[in-house]
């Protein structure tokens, strides 16, 4: 990589990093690891990372499994953070060994090309940068959700605060095909935190609409029996549980969202 970046912290969930460049021996990057007890979610895992090198002004998130292909991604990033002070969050592509984006990676509705960049509404959470002065304004992280729509939650607060998300499709993270439903949680935990998300972030008129949506997306995309039983009970989870502070976003948001191409109910 021909930027270094000024520090790695690699944070352990429930298990001991492996060591890294800079453990032992004196190396252009500081490479720390960090265990945390227990596997506490992809939030908090970012949230204990950052905490050892708070004094930047852009943060790089990566999967474990990923690669970043190009040698000169971490000087794009600066370069953009520096045209543009209001830019939060910008998402990186993600692409398998052979070249191709699963659409979900896209952060835009439909069958969008997933080489079009841009202004989006969304970031996707296995690679992407973000700007520590926006984190110091909207929060970090909702630690609390563990995994799914943790993405959803920040970003959504970014754009009521102001920030913009760009996609940048030049920015190459090369990530193994994968399934969310690999995750044995995934269809419990991916209802509960929709259910929490609306419930903290959107005006109430939308939450119904929104659910509403939602609930009929997956009676037609799931086929397992077992998995709507599980997203059902994650639902009422959802509903029963604290879902943690409210500050929905303003009406103002929910155009601006609009307009971007994917409004906060779908």
């Amino acid at each position: 990589m021909q930027d270094q970046p000024v520090g790695v912290q690699v944070a352990g969930g429930g298990l001991a990093p492996p060591g890294l460049v800079g453990d032992a021996d004196p190396a252009p990057v500081a490479g720390r690891g960090g265990q945390v007890q227990g596997d506490t979610g992809i939030g908090c895992g970012g949230l204990v990372g950052r905490r050892e090198f708070g004094d930047v002004d852009v943060v790089v998130e990566l999967d474990d499994d990923g690669l970043l292909v190009d040698a000169d991604v971490l000087r794009r990033v600066r370069d953009l953070y520096a045209a543009e002070p209001r830019l939060g969050i910008v998402g990186f592509r993600i692409a398998d060994e052979h070249g191709e984006t699963q659409q979900r990676h896209v952060p835009r509705i439909g069958g969008s090309d997933p080489l079009r960049g841009g202004y989006v509404t969304g970031f996707l959470g296995g690679g992407h940068a973000l700007s520590t002065a926006m984190l110091a304004e909207t929060g970090d992280w909702p630690a609390e959700f563990f995994f799914a729509h943790e993405e959803t939650d920040l970003a959504w607060r970014a754009a009521d605060a102001g920030w913009k998300i760009r996609y940048c499709p030049e920015l190459l993270l090369q990530h193994p095909k994968t399934s969310p439903a690999r995750h044995a949680i995934y269809f419990r935990v991916n209802a509960r935190n929709r259910v929490w998300l609306v419930r903290r972030r959107l005006p109430l008129p939308l939450i119904p609409v929104h659910l509403g949506v939602w609930t009929l997306l997956t009676l037609a995309r799931t086929r397992s029996a077992a998995g709507l039983k599980a997203w059902f009970g994650g639902f009422l989870e959802g509903v029963r549980e604290p879902a943690g502070e409210r500050r929905p976003m303003r009406w103002r948001t929910v155009w601006r969202l609009t307009g971007l191409g994917r409004p906060p109910v779908i």
